[in-house]
């Protein structure tokens, strides 16, 4: 299969694409037999697994969307959480190409709601002990994820800011559409609330990309649902991705699972039919709000690997991807940052995106960049391979850590490169 052509609505079976782009038809199989092995023992439901390089794609669709659903298929909907982030970042260089956003211009033109900002004194303080910011955040603050405010991973309610985020609905957990207020409401009331470190100061999760997607519905001066669709969806032909799947798409998405932390049990977080995903949010998250396919992943993958071109259409210019795929964070916040232990030792952050910096095992080369999905999803170009890999399951990571079963599929796909 080349580069832009599309196969929807059919069931991948092991063996039944044959193998192109220098990847080894038997250690492929190896793959499938591997990934299915998650299945057999009931850790996953079911999943579809995207090997494509050079233009030449391999699909494996394995199990059932729910664990006593319809067979998993190629075209199967799937909730993508955190992977809506490298999607809202590049909107966001969409609208700096047209001027209409500068990346170190402040946000208080278009985001007043977040002018005058005072920073905590300790993250353990109270929050009246604050000190003025040193300055306004920028746009570029938003984009690498050091506006100063974010995810705090530590128990909840542990910090007094954690807790205020938590009682405002300011996203602090699992991706909840039904949880947070509209897109005005939810800022007014973020901007009730000091930052934790000052502006550009550290890398902090999540929250900087909520913002972008309130900042790009008024740069552009449309939803910002609508403002994907026209500049990027649209353009890529992702005619599934979206913030919601309507009732005609039902049969085709999954069921979400989590671990519940108290019990230690798989249950349903998430239904297709009747969950938060099956109507249209109140607040279409830029951090985590979108659902999509292999292949509309496929094509954003593409798209960024191809530095901004996908078919006959130019979504960003090359030196808009190139700063995107670059590592904006310096040396000490790598010290003070980081998901889990260790993970800037070989990783970066661009803009809305993770980028690999070090070789430390045998995938995701230097130079490859994309980010995962909390609630099961994964995806990673890769320049130096020309290769991008997505593998989209319904079950929910325990942790910020990969889960095993993602660390062999990256494997298993490089090990399939036969050249």
């Amino acid at each position: 299969m080349t580069t832009g052509q599309r196969q929807r609505g059919t069931p991948s079976r092991k063996g039944n694409e044959k193998a192109h782009g220098g990847l080894s038809e038997a250690r492929l199989s190896r793959m499938s037999d591997v990934m299915a092995g998650y299945v057999q023992r009931d850790e996953v439901p079911g999943m579809v697994a995207l090997v494509s390089r050079r233009g030449e794609t391999y699909v494996d669709s394995i199990g059932r969307r729910s664990s006593d659903g319809e067979t998993m298929t190629r075209d199967t909907i799937f909730r993508i959480s955190s992977m809506t982030k490298p999607i809202t970042a590049a909107a966001t260089m969409v609208l700096v190409e047209e001027c209409k956003l500068r990346l170190d211009e402040p946000v208080d033109r278009l985001l007043p709601e977040l002018a005058n900002r005072r920073v905590l004194k300790r993250i353990d303080s109270s929050l009246e002990e604050t000190v003025p910011a040193n300055r306004p955040i920028a746009v570029r603050d938003l984009l690498t994820f050091r506006m100063g405010l974010g995810i705090i991973f530590a128990p909840p309610g542990t910090y007094p800011i954690q807790k205020a985020m938590e009682k405002l609905k300011l996203g602090q957990g699992m991706p909840a559409p039904a949880t947070p207020p509209v897109p005005d409401e939810w800022i007014r009331r973020l901007g009730t609330l000091p930052l934790i470190h000052q502006p550009g100061e550290r890398w902090m999760y999540n929250t900087g990309a909520d913002v972008l997607g309130i900042l790009i519905a008024r740069a552009s001066q449309q939803r910002f649902e609508t403002f994907l669709s026209e500049r990027i969806f649209e353009p890529l032909g992702m005619i599934d991705t979206a913030f919601s799947v309507p009732p005609e798409k039902f049969s085709r998405f999954t069921t979400n699972y989590w671990i519940n932390p108290a019990t230690g049990l798989r249950e349903v977080y998430d239904d297709p039919k009747d969950g938060q995903w099956s109507r249209f949010p109140k607040f279409p998250s830029g951090a985590a709000g979108l659902v999509s396919t292999v292949d509309d992943c496929l094509a954003f993958g593409t798209m960024m690997l191809n530095k901004g071109e996908y078919g006959n259409k130019r979504i960003l210019s090359r030196f808009s991807i190139e700063a995107m795929i670059t590592d904006q964070l310096t040396s000490e916040q790598k010290s003070v940052s980081g998901l889990v232990p260790g993970y800037f030792d070989s990783h970066g952050w661009g803009f809305g995106m993770s980028v690999v910096t070090k070789r430390d095992n045998i995938f995701l080369m230097p130079g490859s960049f994309g980010w995962d999905g909390g609630m099961g999803t994964s995806w990673y170009s890769d320049p130096s391979e020309d290769m991008v890999t997505i593998l989209m399951t319904p079950s929910a990571w325990t942790s910020p850590s990969p889960p095993s079963l993602f660390c062999d599929f990256w494997t298993l796909a490089y090990q399939a490169i036969n050249d």
